[in-house]
């Protein structure tokens, strides 16, 4: 027995939940505003649903060369070896948009199949916190009479996208995971969304996020934590983790986010996806109040390197409202061959020459890929930038930064803000300019360092977290490898140094611990050299499978289903 067509409320301004939201269900799912009307999910052949024993099914496609072929396959099982015949929503987005380019399937079965499984996973994992089904619907519709008609496309056309929760985006509530902007509804969308939507992509909604952005766990008191999809007791990471998540169990196939101190890299590695960190510039961040900052930007999360890649080729490019713009074009990352390692020269540094605590557990793994690179031609040394005065210049530019945006806020509604984000705008109080200053040299010369660095190699690697994910009850972990953590900052830490450095850094999965937790690798290239970084990271991934073990959707949905 399946279930029949899901039915979805949609609140005043169309800020829309996902369904199953009863009045004693988890706080996200409790409505916060009035409902307006119900509008149902028609069933189509392309949907996701659940049978009496929990299993998912989806009409999925098998891409060989040369032909595509419909099948009804089941969803691959954590653990799992990947199969020939994949999950529809798990597809990567050449194989999605191929689909739909040869009419194999609509735009308009696509995102139905996502808003299936977004029902099915989501009330258990809390990756999607916004949802507009009839507004996707109503896209995906036209998406699907332009292929009729024979327009000239673009290269996410009629693919279900997903938008930090950080990023406006017109006419969809963009809260920033604070009570202070749960009503925020924006107008427009901010560039990177622009971008993704002229590009054809499919809103659906809003990923999760820590508030304001703020952490490396991601939960607020809206609309609660995101759940690992593979131990959904454990974090998601943070703060792209909704992001990660989504992506992860197939509930949107394009994911963006945003990175000032590992927000892509450590939600990829805790969910087993890719994150890029690009260069300051490489993608333009519009609007904002620091043009001229180098520390946030914005960049494209994917379950492989290849989607991660030609996301980037959408959002990347010069704008003129953008100082730190590089004015290069995104054409570069539509298609990148896997690179012949042959010879790379690899400064490998999996505690960034002993600046970051690791666990074992993450170093166990990540020291094994010391073979595979090695195996792929690598010339590999114990080698890393020095990172000496990385931390203490963080700290400072971070928490001016927020001293500046949300002083006034912590004076109007303190109450209503987490206590973590309140030390950190106070800790901004107390800087002078000279503490300022002495950031910015510092960074400069870090700048230099990792420019010299790469002079004599081609790569730094590194993990993409310092620790497994933790207890999502947690704000960060306590202790890693017995050292205490006494902020929410001091764990992210192999993330941050990376930052001040101003380096492309790609997080991409490594492999699992022993009771199954991923794990991700950081790989760091020379300034600008983003095109060179992913194509290593395409050829590592191609030697590495662990990107294919997926989660264990049927346990997810019968989790959600009893929530």
């Amino acid at each position: 027995m399946s279930i029949g067509p899901t039915s979805y409320a949609i609140r005043e301004r169309d800020w829309i939940r996902y369904p199953r939201i009863i009045a004693d269900g988890p706080p996200s799912l409790r409505p916060v505003r009035p409902w307006r009307r119900i509008v149902p999910i028609p069933p189509v052949p392309a949907v996701l649903a659940c049978d009496e024993a929990g299993s998912l099914w989806a009409h999925a496609v098998r891409v060989t060369v040369g032909f595509v072929q419909g099948g009804a396959v089941s969803a691959s099982r954590g653990g799992e070896e990947p199969t020939t015949e994949d999950d529809l929503c798990l597809l990567s987005i050449r194989q999605q948009a191929a689909l739909i380019q040869s009419r194999v399937v609509s735009a308009t079965e696509l995102v139905s199949a996502h808003l299936r499984r977004i029902a099915a996973i989501n009330p258990c994992v809390n990756a999607i916190v916004t949802l507009d089904p009839e507004r996707a619907l109503a896209e995906a519709a036209a998406a699907d009479a332009a292929i009729a008609r024979g327009d000239r496309t673009g290269p996410l056309h009629g693919l279900p996208a997903a938008i930090k929760d950080t990023h406006d985006a017109a006419g969809m509530r963009t809260t920033h995971g604070s009570p202070l902007r749960a009503d925020n509804v924006p107008d427009e969308d901010e560039l990177v969304v622009a971008r993704m939507r002229a590009a054809g992509a499919i809103v659906l909604g809003k990923t999760n996020v820590p508030e304001f952005g703020m952490g490396g766990h991601t939960d607020n008191t809206l609309f609660g934590p995101t759940r690992n999809p593979y131990d959904p007791a454990l974090s998601a990471g943070g703060s792209s983790g909704g992001a990660a998540a989504a992506l992860a169990t197939g509930m949107a196939t394009v994911c963006e986010g945003s990175d000032l101190g590992g927000s892509l890299r450590n939600p990829a590695s805790f969910c087993n996806v890719v994150g890029l960190r690009p260069s300051p510039g490489r993608v333009p961040d519009i609007p904002t109040a620091f043009g001229w900052q180098p520390l946030l930007v914005n960049g494209p999360m994917g379950r492989t390197v290849d989607d991660t890649a030609l996301l980037l080729s959408v959002i990347a490019g010069p704008h003129p409202g953008s100082p730190l713009g590089l004015n290069q074009d995104p054409g570069m990352y539509t298609s990148i061959d896997p690179a012949d390692l042959r010879g790379l020269r690899v400064g490998w540094a999996p505690d960034l020459g002993g600046m970051v605590n690791v666990d074992p557990e993450v170093r166990a793994v990540i020291d094994a890929q010391i073979g595979t690179l090695l195996d792929l031609g690598c010339v590999v040394e114990e080698a890393s930038i020095d990172f000496d005065g990385a931390d203490e210049a963080f700290r400072t530019l971070r928490a001016w930064t927020l001293a500046y945006l949300l002083d006034d806020a912590i004076r109007r509604h303190r109450d209503q803000l987490k206590p973590s984000l309140i030390w950190n705008v106070e800790e901004g109080r107390w800087l002078s300019g000279r503490d300022i200053a002495a950031a910015i040299e510092t960074q400069t010369r870090l700048y230099h360092r990792a420019r010299e660095f790469f002079e004599r190699y081609d790569l730094l690697v590194a993990p993409a977290a310092s620790t497994v994910p933790f207890p999502v009850e947690l704000e960060y972990p306590p202790f890693i490898d017995d050292v205490p953590q006494t902020t929410y900052l001091d764990w992210i830490r192999v993330g941050y140094d990376i930052t001040m450095t101003g380096c492309p850094a790609l997080a991409l999965p490594a492999g699992f611990t022993p009771s199954g937790l991923p794990v991700g690798l950081q790989l760091v290239g020379p300034h600008h050299g983003e095109r060179g970084l992913l194509a290593v990271g395409k050829t590592f991934e191609q030697a590495n499978p662990a990107g294919h073990r997926r989660a264990d959707l049927p346990a997810l949905a019968r989790r959600g289903l009893s929530a």
